[in-house]
Protein backbone atom coordinates (compact mmCIF):
# COMPACT_ATOMS: atom_id res chain seq x y z
CA UNK A 1 0.00 0.00 0.00
CA UNK A 2 1.30 3.46 -0.96
CA UNK A 3 0.74 6.11 1.69
CA UNK A 4 0.41 9.72 0.52
CA UNK A 5 -0.04 13.07 2.21
CA UNK A 6 -1.93 16.04 0.80
CA UNK A 7 -1.15 19.69 1.54
CA UNK A 8 -4.39 21.64 1.14
CA UNK A 9 -8.05 20.67 0.95
CA UNK A 10 -9.56 23.40 -1.16
CA UNK A 11 -11.20 22.89 -4.53
CA UNK A 12 -8.37 20.87 -6.10
CA UNK A 13 -7.46 18.99 -2.93
CA UNK A 14 -11.06 17.89 -2.51
CA UNK A 15 -11.11 16.81 -6.14
CA UNK A 16 -8.00 14.68 -5.61
CA UNK A 17 -9.57 12.92 -2.64
CA UNK A 18 -12.82 12.30 -4.53
CA UNK A 19 -11.09 11.06 -7.69
CA UNK A 20 -8.87 8.59 -5.83
CA UNK A 21 -11.95 7.24 -4.06
CA UNK A 22 -14.03 7.09 -7.25
CA UNK A 23 -11.41 5.40 -9.46
CA UNK A 24 -9.48 3.46 -6.83
CA UNK A 25 -10.08 0.03 -8.40
CA UNK A 26 -8.75 1.03 -11.82
CA UNK A 27 -5.94 3.11 -10.32
CA UNK A 28 -4.77 0.13 -8.23
CA UNK A 29 -4.77 -2.18 -11.24
CA UNK A 30 -2.80 0.32 -13.33
CA UNK A 31 -0.06 0.91 -10.78
CA UNK A 32 -0.07 -2.52 -9.16
CA UNK A 33 -0.68 -1.13 -5.68
CA UNK A 34 -3.29 0.62 -3.54
CA UNK A 35 -3.13 4.36 -2.75
CA UNK A 36 -4.10 5.42 0.74
CA UNK A 37 -4.41 9.06 1.75
CA UNK A 38 -2.92 8.97 5.23
CA UNK A 39 -2.87 12.64 6.22
CA UNK A 40 -4.19 15.95 4.87
CA UNK A 41 -2.86 19.34 5.95
CA UNK A 42 -5.48 22.09 6.47
CA UNK A 43 -5.58 25.53 8.08
CA UNK A 44 -8.77 25.02 10.08
CA UNK A 45 -8.83 21.62 11.72
CA UNK A 46 -12.33 22.18 13.16
CA UNK A 47 -14.13 22.80 9.86
CA UNK A 48 -16.85 20.30 9.00
CA UNK A 49 -15.68 18.02 6.19
CA UNK A 50 -16.61 14.98 4.11
CA UNK A 51 -16.53 11.53 5.68
CA UNK A 52 -13.88 10.63 3.07
CA UNK A 53 -11.26 12.54 5.09
CA UNK A 54 -12.34 11.50 8.55
CA UNK A 55 -9.36 10.78 10.79
CA UNK A 56 -6.87 12.12 8.23
CA UNK A 57 -6.87 15.86 9.02
CA UNK A 58 -3.93 17.69 10.60
CA UNK A 59 -2.83 21.30 10.87
CA UNK A 60 0.85 20.41 11.33
CA UNK A 61 3.11 19.93 8.31
CA UNK A 62 5.47 17.89 10.48
CA UNK A 63 2.82 15.19 10.83
CA UNK A 64 3.17 14.57 7.11
CA UNK A 65 6.80 15.25 6.26
CA UNK A 66 8.13 13.32 9.26
CA UNK A 67 5.93 10.29 8.65
CA UNK A 68 8.25 7.63 7.23
CA UNK A 69 5.33 5.70 5.73
CA UNK A 70 4.35 8.61 3.47
CA UNK A 71 6.31 8.44 0.21
CA UNK A 72 4.37 10.95 -1.92
CA UNK A 73 3.36 14.46 -0.86
CA UNK A 74 0.81 16.33 -2.95
CA UNK A 75 0.90 20.14 -2.76
CA UNK A 76 -2.39 21.77 -3.78
CA UNK A 77 -2.35 24.75 -1.41
CA UNK A 78 -1.56 27.40 -4.02
CA UNK A 79 0.44 30.57 -3.50
CA UNK A 80 4.17 30.86 -2.93
CA UNK A 81 4.49 30.45 0.83
CA UNK A 82 4.39 28.29 2.83
CA UNK A 83 4.01 25.92 -0.14
CA UNK A 84 7.55 26.55 -1.43
CA UNK A 85 9.10 25.85 1.97
CA UNK A 86 7.05 22.68 2.31
CA UNK A 87 8.03 21.40 -1.15
CA UNK A 88 11.73 22.06 -0.51
CA UNK A 89 11.60 20.26 2.82
CA UNK A 90 9.69 17.30 1.41
CA UNK A 91 12.18 16.81 -1.42
CA UNK A 92 15.16 17.09 0.92
CA UNK A 93 13.63 14.37 3.11
CA UNK A 94 13.37 12.04 0.13
CA UNK A 95 9.65 12.39 -0.51
CA UNK A 96 8.23 12.39 -4.04
CA UNK A 97 6.31 15.61 -4.66
CA UNK A 98 3.37 16.31 -6.94
CA UNK A 99 2.24 19.92 -7.30
CA UNK A 100 -0.23 22.00 -9.29
CA UNK A 101 1.51 25.22 -8.29
CA UNK A 102 2.34 27.25 -11.43
CA UNK A 103 3.66 30.18 -9.40
CA UNK A 104 6.28 28.05 -7.68
CA UNK A 105 7.26 25.98 -10.73
CA UNK A 106 7.57 29.04 -12.97
CA UNK A 107 9.85 30.82 -10.48
CA UNK A 108 11.69 28.02 -8.70
CA UNK A 109 11.34 24.97 -10.95
CA UNK A 110 15.03 24.69 -11.80
CA UNK A 111 16.09 24.84 -8.14
CA UNK A 112 13.46 22.32 -7.04
CA UNK A 113 14.29 19.87 -9.81
CA UNK A 114 17.93 20.06 -8.76
CA UNK A 115 16.91 19.19 -5.18
CA UNK A 116 14.70 16.32 -6.37
CA UNK A 117 17.53 14.95 -8.52
CA UNK A 118 20.01 15.16 -5.65
CA UNK A 119 17.62 13.14 -3.48
CA UNK A 120 16.59 10.70 -6.22
CA UNK A 121 12.88 11.50 -5.99
CA UNK A 122 10.21 12.73 -8.39
CA UNK A 123 8.96 16.30 -8.72
CA UNK A 124 5.95 16.23 -11.06
CA UNK A 125 3.82 19.22 -12.05
CA UNK A 126 1.53 18.30 -14.95
CA UNK A 127 -1.39 20.23 -13.42
CA UNK A 128 0.58 23.49 -13.28
CA UNK A 129 -0.30 24.23 -16.93
CA UNK A 130 -3.59 23.55 -18.65
CA UNK A 131 -5.45 21.87 -15.78
CA UNK A 132 -6.49 18.48 -17.09
CA UNK A 133 -4.84 18.93 -20.50
CA UNK A 134 -1.77 16.67 -20.87
CA UNK A 135 1.06 18.97 -21.99
CA UNK A 136 4.10 18.81 -19.64
CA UNK A 137 4.73 15.09 -20.04
CA UNK A 138 4.04 15.06 -23.80
CA UNK A 139 6.56 17.88 -24.28
CA UNK A 140 9.16 16.21 -22.06
CA UNK A 141 8.66 12.73 -23.51
CA UNK A 142 6.53 12.30 -26.64
CA UNK A 143 7.93 15.39 -28.40
CA UNK A 144 11.46 15.19 -27.00
CA UNK A 145 12.95 14.11 -30.34
CA UNK A 146 11.87 17.43 -31.86
CA UNK A 147 13.35 20.87 -31.77
CA UNK A 148 10.38 22.94 -30.65
CA UNK A 149 10.19 26.09 -32.74
CA UNK A 150 6.88 27.62 -31.64
CA UNK A 151 4.28 27.38 -28.89
CA UNK A 152 1.01 29.31 -28.93
CA UNK A 153 -1.80 28.89 -26.47
CA UNK A 154 -4.91 30.06 -24.69
CA UNK A 155 -3.80 29.37 -21.14
CA UNK A 156 -6.39 31.08 -18.97
CA UNK A 157 -10.02 30.00 -18.88
CA UNK A 158 -11.24 33.12 -17.08
CA UNK A 159 -10.06 35.53 -19.76
CA UNK A 160 -11.23 33.22 -22.53
CA UNK A 161 -14.69 33.08 -20.95
CA UNK A 162 -14.83 36.87 -20.66
CA UNK A 163 -13.77 37.39 -24.29
CA UNK A 164 -16.24 34.74 -25.42
CA UNK A 165 -19.10 36.54 -23.64
CA UNK A 166 -18.02 39.84 -25.19
CA UNK A 167 -17.86 38.20 -28.63
CA UNK A 168 -21.05 36.16 -28.57
CA UNK A 169 -23.29 38.43 -26.47
CA UNK A 170 -21.78 41.86 -27.08
CA UNK A 171 -21.22 42.38 -23.35
CA UNK A 172 -18.86 44.99 -21.97
CA UNK A 173 -15.68 43.83 -20.27
CA UNK A 174 -17.09 44.89 -16.88
CA UNK A 175 -20.33 42.93 -17.35
CA UNK A 176 -18.55 39.85 -18.69
CA UNK A 177 -16.17 39.86 -15.73
CA UNK A 178 -19.06 40.16 -13.28
CA UNK A 179 -20.78 37.20 -14.94
CA UNK A 180 -17.55 35.17 -14.76
CA UNK A 181 -17.39 35.87 -11.02
CA UNK A 182 -21.03 34.87 -10.51
CA UNK A 183 -20.43 31.61 -12.41
CA UNK A 184 -17.32 30.88 -10.35
CA UNK A 185 -14.91 31.24 -13.26
CA UNK A 186 -13.22 34.37 -11.84
CA UNK A 187 -11.93 35.14 -8.36
CA UNK A 188 -13.24 38.06 -6.32
CA UNK A 189 -9.84 39.61 -7.07
CA UNK A 190 -9.32 38.67 -10.74
CA UNK A 191 -6.09 40.65 -11.20
CA UNK A 192 -3.81 37.69 -11.97
CA UNK A 193 -6.17 36.49 -14.67
CA UNK A 194 -7.30 39.66 -16.44
CA UNK A 195 -3.84 41.27 -16.44
CA UNK A 196 -2.23 38.16 -17.91
CA UNK A 197 -0.03 37.23 -14.91
CA UNK A 198 -1.50 33.73 -14.57
CA UNK A 199 -0.95 33.01 -18.26
CA UNK A 200 2.60 34.41 -18.04
CA UNK A 201 3.52 31.90 -15.31
CA UNK A 202 2.26 29.04 -17.45
CA UNK A 203 4.06 30.49 -20.47
CA UNK A 204 7.31 30.54 -18.50
CA UNK A 205 6.94 26.83 -17.72
CA UNK A 206 6.06 25.83 -21.29
CA UNK A 207 8.79 27.93 -22.92
CA UNK A 208 11.42 26.70 -20.46
CA UNK A 209 10.57 23.10 -21.33
CA UNK A 210 10.08 23.72 -25.04
CA UNK A 211 13.29 25.66 -25.59
CA UNK A 212 15.41 23.97 -22.90
CA UNK A 213 16.35 27.30 -21.41
CA UNK A 214 15.41 28.96 -18.13
CA UNK A 215 12.62 31.55 -18.59
CA UNK A 216 10.84 33.21 -15.67
CA UNK A 217 7.55 35.17 -15.61
CA UNK A 218 9.30 38.53 -15.16
CA UNK A 219 11.00 38.04 -18.56
CA UNK A 220 7.71 37.70 -20.42
CA UNK A 221 6.16 40.77 -22.05
CA UNK A 222 2.63 40.76 -20.63
CA UNK A 223 -0.58 42.63 -21.43
CA UNK A 224 -4.05 41.81 -20.12
CA UNK A 225 -7.55 42.14 -21.53
CA UNK A 226 -8.93 44.88 -19.27
CA UNK A 227 -8.73 47.48 -22.05
CA UNK A 228 -10.47 45.39 -24.72
CA UNK A 229 -13.57 47.23 -25.95
CA UNK A 230 -16.63 45.59 -27.58
CA UNK A 231 -16.06 47.81 -30.62
CA UNK A 232 -12.65 46.18 -31.14
CA UNK A 233 -14.31 42.77 -31.06
CA UNK A 234 -16.85 43.95 -33.63
CA UNK A 235 -14.16 45.37 -35.94
CA UNK A 236 -12.20 42.12 -35.59
CA UNK A 237 -15.32 40.25 -36.66
CA UNK A 238 -15.69 42.50 -39.71
CA UNK A 239 -12.12 41.63 -40.66
CA UNK A 240 -12.79 37.90 -40.30
CA UNK A 241 -11.17 37.47 -36.92
CA UNK A 242 -11.61 37.14 -33.18
CA UNK A 243 -9.74 38.52 -30.14
CA UNK A 244 -8.03 36.11 -27.73
CA UNK A 245 -5.44 36.38 -24.95
CA UNK A 246 -2.56 34.43 -26.47
CA UNK A 247 0.70 33.12 -25.08
CA UNK A 248 3.32 33.23 -27.85
CA UNK A 249 6.71 31.54 -27.67
CA UNK A 250 9.00 31.51 -30.70
CA UNK A 251 12.50 30.14 -31.12
CA UNK A 252 14.89 32.29 -33.14
CA UNK A 253 18.51 31.45 -33.90
CA UNK A 254 20.08 32.52 -30.62
CA UNK A 255 17.17 33.86 -28.61
CA UNK A 256 13.52 33.26 -27.78
CA UNK A 257 10.50 35.51 -28.08
CA UNK A 258 7.91 35.18 -25.30
CA UNK A 259 4.78 37.21 -24.67
CA UNK A 260 1.23 37.13 -23.35
CA UNK A 261 -1.00 39.66 -25.13
CA UNK A 262 -4.39 40.09 -26.73
CA UNK A 263 -4.16 38.96 -30.35
CA UNK A 264 -6.49 39.30 -33.31
CA UNK A 265 -6.62 35.80 -34.78
CA UNK A 266 -8.03 35.05 -38.22
CA UNK A 267 -11.07 32.76 -38.02
CA UNK A 268 -9.18 29.90 -39.70
CA UNK A 269 -6.47 29.89 -37.03
CA UNK A 270 -6.58 26.68 -34.91
CA UNK A 271 -6.98 28.69 -31.67
CA UNK A 272 -9.74 30.98 -32.95
CA UNK A 273 -12.57 28.53 -32.23
CA UNK A 274 -11.55 27.83 -28.62
CA UNK A 275 -14.42 29.28 -26.58
CA UNK A 276 -15.62 29.59 -23.00
CA UNK A 277 -13.41 28.26 -20.23
CA UNK A 278 -11.53 25.89 -22.53
CA UNK A 279 -7.78 26.12 -23.02
CA UNK A 280 -5.72 25.03 -26.02
CA UNK A 281 -2.00 24.77 -26.69
CA UNK A 282 -0.46 24.45 -30.13
CA UNK A 283 3.11 23.15 -30.30
CA UNK A 284 5.19 23.13 -33.45
CA UNK A 285 8.20 20.84 -33.77
CA UNK A 286 10.69 20.57 -36.60
CA UNK A 287 9.79 16.90 -37.14
CA UNK A 288 6.17 16.48 -36.03
CA UNK A 289 4.86 19.79 -37.37
CA UNK A 290 1.88 21.24 -35.49
CA UNK A 291 0.14 19.35 -32.69
CA UNK A 292 -2.78 20.64 -30.65
CA UNK A 293 -3.79 20.02 -27.04
CA UNK A 294 -7.32 21.07 -26.06
CA UNK A 295 -9.55 20.76 -23.00
CA UNK A 296 -10.66 22.26 -19.70
CA UNK A 297 -7.74 24.24 -18.35
CA UNK A 298 -8.92 24.53 -14.75
CA UNK A 299 -11.57 23.33 -12.35
CA UNK A 300 -11.88 20.79 -9.58
CA UNK A 301 -11.93 17.49 -11.44
CA UNK A 302 -9.90 18.36 -14.58
CA UNK A 303 -7.03 19.56 -12.38
CA UNK A 304 -7.45 16.60 -10.04
CA UNK A 305 -7.15 14.35 -13.09
CA UNK A 306 -3.65 15.66 -13.80
CA UNK A 307 -2.62 15.58 -10.12
CA UNK A 308 -3.70 11.98 -9.59
CA UNK A 309 -2.02 10.92 -12.83
CA UNK A 310 1.21 12.43 -11.49
CA UNK A 311 0.77 10.55 -8.22
CA UNK A 312 0.44 7.34 -10.21
CA UNK A 313 3.51 8.24 -12.29
CA UNK A 314 5.58 8.92 -9.17
CA UNK A 315 4.59 5.53 -7.73
CA UNK A 316 5.30 3.62 -10.96
CA UNK A 317 8.60 5.44 -11.40
CA UNK A 318 9.87 5.19 -7.83
CA UNK A 319 12.77 2.95 -8.90
CA UNK A 320 13.30 4.46 -12.35
CA UNK A 321 14.91 7.52 -13.86
CA UNK A 322 13.46 10.69 -12.38
CA UNK A 323 12.34 13.80 -14.23
CA UNK A 324 15.21 16.27 -14.26
CA UNK A 325 15.71 19.86 -15.36
CA UNK A 326 16.34 20.12 -19.10
CA UNK A 327 17.32 23.80 -19.17
CA UNK A 328 20.73 23.07 -20.66
CA UNK A 329 20.55 25.92 -23.19
CA UNK A 330 21.31 29.51 -22.25
CA UNK A 331 19.29 31.44 -24.78
CA UNK A 332 18.52 35.11 -24.38
CA UNK A 333 14.96 36.37 -24.13
CA UNK A 334 14.37 38.79 -26.99
CA UNK A 335 13.78 42.45 -26.26
CA UNK A 336 9.99 42.85 -26.80
CA UNK A 337 10.70 45.87 -28.98
CA UNK A 338 12.43 43.67 -31.57
CA UNK A 339 9.54 41.22 -31.90
CA UNK A 340 7.89 41.37 -35.33
CA UNK A 341 4.12 41.46 -35.66
CA UNK A 342 1.24 43.02 -37.52
CA UNK A 343 -0.90 45.35 -35.43
CA UNK A 344 -4.53 46.47 -35.32
CA UNK A 345 -4.85 50.13 -34.32
CA UNK A 346 -7.93 52.18 -33.45
CA UNK A 347 -7.59 55.96 -33.15
CA UNK A 348 -10.02 58.84 -32.67
CA UNK A 349 -8.96 61.99 -34.51
CA UNK A 350 -10.40 65.35 -35.47
CA UNK A 351 -12.54 65.00 -38.57
CA UNK A 352 -10.49 67.40 -40.69
CA UNK A 353 -8.61 67.17 -44.00
CA UNK A 354 -4.94 66.14 -43.83
CA UNK A 355 -5.10 64.28 -40.51
CA UNK A 356 -4.79 60.82 -42.03
CA UNK A 357 -1.94 62.00 -44.25
CA UNK A 358 -0.04 63.30 -41.22
CA UNK A 359 -0.52 60.04 -39.32
CA UNK A 360 0.57 58.03 -42.35
CA UNK A 361 3.68 60.19 -42.57
CA UNK A 362 4.69 59.25 -39.01
CA UNK A 363 4.29 55.58 -39.85
CA UNK A 364 6.35 55.98 -43.02
CA UNK A 365 9.18 57.69 -41.13
CA UNK A 366 9.33 54.63 -38.84
CA UNK A 367 9.29 52.09 -41.70
CA UNK A 368 5.71 51.00 -41.03
CA UNK A 369 3.50 49.95 -43.95
CA UNK A 370 -0.27 49.77 -43.67
CA UNK A 371 -2.28 46.90 -45.14
CA UNK A 372 -5.75 48.24 -44.21
CA UNK A 373 -7.19 51.66 -43.35
CA UNK A 374 -10.86 52.28 -42.54
CA UNK A 375 -12.69 55.38 -41.38
CA UNK A 376 -15.48 54.24 -39.09
CA UNK A 377 -17.81 56.25 -36.84
CA UNK A 378 -17.95 60.04 -36.96
CA UNK A 379 -19.11 61.79 -33.80
CA UNK A 380 -18.94 65.36 -32.43
CA UNK A 381 -16.40 66.49 -35.01
CA UNK A 382 -14.18 63.43 -34.57
CA UNK A 383 -13.66 60.34 -36.68
CA UNK A 384 -12.64 56.82 -35.72
CA UNK A 385 -9.84 55.37 -37.83
CA UNK A 386 -8.95 51.67 -37.87
CA UNK A 387 -5.62 50.56 -39.33
CA UNK A 388 -3.80 47.26 -39.70
CA UNK A 389 -0.05 47.27 -40.28
CA UNK A 390 2.16 44.77 -42.04
CA UNK A 391 4.78 43.06 -39.86
CA UNK A 392 6.87 45.63 -38.02
CA UNK A 393 9.24 45.63 -35.02
CA UNK A 394 7.21 46.59 -31.95
CA UNK A 395 9.66 49.38 -31.08
CA UNK A 396 9.07 51.05 -34.44
CA UNK A 397 5.33 51.07 -33.76
CA UNK A 398 5.87 52.45 -30.25
CA UNK A 399 8.02 55.27 -31.62
CA UNK A 400 5.48 56.15 -34.29
CA UNK A 401 2.59 56.12 -31.83
CA UNK A 402 4.56 58.30 -29.42
CA UNK A 403 4.85 60.91 -32.19
CA UNK A 404 1.21 60.54 -33.24
CA UNK A 405 -0.04 60.86 -29.68
CA UNK A 406 1.51 64.34 -29.50
CA UNK A 407 -0.42 65.58 -32.54
CA UNK A 408 -3.17 67.97 -31.50
CA UNK A 409 -5.41 66.47 -34.20
CA UNK A 410 -5.27 63.06 -32.43
CA UNK A 411 -7.83 62.81 -29.64
CA UNK A 412 -7.00 59.28 -28.50
CA UNK A 413 -5.07 56.15 -29.41
CA UNK A 414 -7.80 53.76 -28.30
CA UNK A 415 -6.41 50.30 -29.05
CA UNK A 416 -3.18 48.61 -30.09
CA UNK A 417 -3.58 44.86 -30.60
CA UNK A 418 -1.30 42.32 -32.26
CA UNK A 419 -2.51 40.46 -35.33
CA UNK A 420 -1.52 36.88 -36.10
CA UNK A 421 -1.16 35.92 -39.73
CA UNK A 422 -1.73 39.29 -41.43
CA UNK A 423 1.44 39.12 -43.46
Amino acid sequence: MIQIGILGLGTVGTGVVELIEKNQVNISKRIGDHINIKKILVKNINKERSSLVEGKITDKFEDIVEDEDISVIVEVMGGEEPALTYIREALKRGKNVVTANKEIISKYGKELLKISSANNVNLLFEASVGGGIPIIRPMKQCLSANEIVKIMGILNGTTNYILTQMTEKGESFKDALKEAQIEGYAESDPTDDIKGFDAARKTAILSSIGFNTRITPDQIYTEGIENINPVDIEYAREMGGVLKLIATCKKHEDNVEVSVTPVLLKNDHPLASVMGTFNAIMVEGNAVGRVMFYGLGAGKMPTASAVVADIMEAIKNKNGTKVHCTCYNHLNVMDPGLAMSSFYLRLRVLDKPGVLSKISGAFGENQISLSKVFQKNTMNGTAEIVMVTYDVPFKNLQEALSEIKAYKQVVEISSVIRVEGES
